[in-house]
Parts: C-alpha cells; sequence; structure tokens
C-alpha cells in the first residue's frame, strides 16, 4: 500500500465502496477513510465519522464538532485557521476513525469496529506516528488495550485526559470529545500537548527526520 501525498483525503487509496459491514451500507453518504499528513507525528483517532465527516469525507469535518476540535489544531499551530471547515490545512497530523461509516442513530458495534481494524492498523503502520490522540472513551478504550501495556480498568475518561500514557513506540495523550469538553479541559489539554511538543517526544526508531 503507497501513500498519494498528493491528495490528503484517502492518501492511502484504502477501498471506498467497501461492503464488510451491510447495515452500514444502508445509513452512511460515504465510506470515510482517513485524512492528512502521511508523515505526521501525531495520529488522531475517534471513534466513527460524524454527520459532517459523513457528508464530506473526511474525519472531524463539517459541524460543529470539527469548528471544536480543529480550533484546538489551530492554538497549537497545527491547522490553518484561514482553511476551509471541510477540508483543513493540517500540519504533521492525521485523522482517523475506528470506524469508516456512520449510523446516525448508534454508536458502532463491536463487529464493525473489528471489521475496520485492518484499515486504522495500516493507517498506524504506514504513518508511525509519534503520539496518537484517541478521541473518547470508544477510542481509548480499543487503541489502549491493543497499543499499551496498561491494564483496561486504567484506561478511562476524563481521569486520563491530557495524560500522557507510555505506548509501544509511541505516547498516548488521550483527549474528551471537544463538544464535551469544558473550557477547563480544553486548555488542560492544549498545555499539555504544547509542552509535549516542545520537548524531545521522538522515539528512536528509524524515523526520518522531519
Amino acid at each position: 500500500m503507497d501513500a498519494n501525498q498528493q491528495t490528503r483525503a484517502n492518501p492511502f487509496g484504502m477501498d471506498e465502496n467497501c461492503r464488510n459491514c451491510p447495515a452500514l451500507c444502508e445509513t452512511r453518504s460515504q465510506v470515510v477513510h482517513g485524512y492528512g499528513d502521511v508523515g505526521a507525528d501525531f495520529l488522531f483517532v475517534g471513534e466513527a465519522p460524524s454527520a459532517g465527516a459523513d457528508r464530506v469525507g473526511v474525519p472531524f469535518a463539517g459541524d460543529d464538532r470539527a469548528a471544536a476540535f480543529q480550533r484546538i489544531l489551530q492554538r497549537l499551530g497545527l491547522c490553518d485557521a484561514t482553511s476551509d471547515l471541510e477540508r483543513p490545512e493540517l500540519v504533521n497530523v492525521y485523522l482517523t476513525n475506528l470506524t469508516r461509516c456512520r449510523d446516525p442513530d448508534r454508536a458502532p458495534t463491536d463487529q464493525e469496529v473489528d471489521s475496520c481494524e485492518p484499515f486504522l492498523n495500516a493507517e498506524i503502520r504506514m504513518i508511525n506516528p509519534e503520539i496518537i490522540v484517541p478521541i473518547g472513551e470508544r477510542a481509548l478504550t480499543e487503541i489502549g488495550e491493543e497499543y499499551t501495556t496498561t491494564p483496561a480498568a486504567d484506561l478511562s475518561l476524563p481521569d486520563c485526559h491530557a495524560r500522557a500514557i507510555r505506548g509501544r513506540g509511541f505516547e498516548l495523550v488521550p483527549m474528551i470529545d471537544p463538544l464535551e469538553q469544558t473550557d477547563e479541559q480544553t486548555q488542560a489539554w492544549v498545555e499539555g500537548f504544547a509542552a509535549l511538543m516542545a520537548s524531545d517526544y521522538r522515539q528512536t526508531k528509524g524515523r526520518r527526520k522531519r
């Protein structure tokens, strides 16, 4: 699987007509694969496409949740404040979800998360991020159980919000859903992530220099 950085939308050319979850084929507008910089240090992972993402085909885009999320990235210099809400200009960031299709009435089932796992695993392997940001409880549980040795009972929000957790070759910095954060929680996450960005966060694992 080769990356195509001429496009930030689905740069790995993943299956846009996937029918592994028949029920979701009836409720989705489109399959929403990852978006952003294929050489990014920072990988953000949500649970499933929002209504806006389902409409525009880009994770964390096109609605109020996207606006709140992008404002956080803008404060860190990771998103151009003048860019289109539906096609944000990201810097050193890649966005994706556990699942690629939306049901407007329910959260993804365990089977649907399992069906999409190869897509997420391929993105993590190809991007080889330094920092993974699970957004929301479900993303934290799935990413934490797969990629850390931290006991599942110790992985929960809001306790882990803005707290760096050692993973296998990278760190996790969990985030509460942007629409559910208080101003204080947003400030804590921004300050914590800014400090991490200013530190020597890169691991020794054969990454190319940026």
